[in-house]
């Protein structure tokens, strides 16, 4: 119960925000402008016959949204608490590190959720006007969740580490496209610094999903990013709170 309550809390702040319903408006104009001119693309170029290139085309447009919103969500959830003293005062409530962690994560990824779930409504209105293949949407928006989720937990870890939320902002754009553009220069790479690294990248495990696949080593690959990330933001909480309890005594 302590957990949903934190998530609770952190709901209510997003959904008073102003901040959060333009970022969410941008985000949902451009996801809306770039299907429009997806579908207007494939509808010159091959007639209604759409087939996979248009999700493929559109998930990988709203992943990119995804990469820039997700740690201007993230940035103050715990950066703004320890700018203000806030956390400090949950420290003294009994709730441990890792229910606030939890319940600060449950709560972006809904956020991140919904979000994915109003630009669900694009193909839902194509459908009304020619059928639709579900196989490559199912796959392709299970991919943005896990990716979505996964983006979270990195800029949690980020929001943990300062109290300055540009600071935090900036860090998981850092660590996100590192992680995203990795093997990105492959020509240049040996082959065993390849192997060392392609197991790392997101954009690698992420294409299968765009293409409309599911492999279940990328489905784990993600949720172990997300947990080894969310174990980080405990361990970088856990150790600036004794850091604080013995600068004070």
């Amino acid at each position: 119960m302590t957990v949903l309550a934190i998530a609770g809390k952190e709901l209510r702040l997003y959904f008073g925000s102003f901040v959060f319903w333009a970022l969410a408006a941008v985000f949902l104009v451009l996801c809306g402008y770039r299907f429009a001119t997806n579908l207007s693309f494939y509808v010159i170029a091959g007639g209604m016959n759409l087939g996979l290139g248009l999700w493929q085309q559109q998930v990988f447009d709203v992943e990119a949204f995804l990469l820039v919103l997700v740690p201007l969500l993230t940035m103050r959830l715990f950066a703004e608490e320890r700018r203000l003293g806030t956390l400090e005062l949950l420290w003294t409530y009994p709730v441990r590190d890792v229910e606030i962690v939890a319940g600060k994560y449950l709560a972006c990824v809904a956020v991140v959720a919904i979000l994915l779930a109003a630009t669900a409504l694009h193909p839902v209105m194509l459908a009304t006007i020619t059928p639709v293949d579900a196989g490559p949407l199912v796959a392709g928006y299970l991919g943005l969740f896990l990716l979505g989720a996964a983006f979270v937990a990195c800029g949690l870890f980020a929001s943990a580490l300062t109290d300055s939320q540009l600071v935090a902002a900036a860090a998981a754009y850092g660590l996100l496209f590192f992680f995203w553009i990795v093997t990105w220069n492959e020509a240049a790479m040996s082959e065993i610094t390849l192997r060392v690294l392609l197991p790392l990248s997101l954009f690698d495990r992420f294409y299968a999903f765009a293409r409309g696949a599911v492999d279940t080593r990328d489905v784990v690959y993600l949720v172990l990013f997300t947990l080894v990330f969310l174990a980080f933001t405990f361990l970088a909480l856990d150790t600036r709170r004794w850091r604080g309890v013995r600068s004070r005594s």
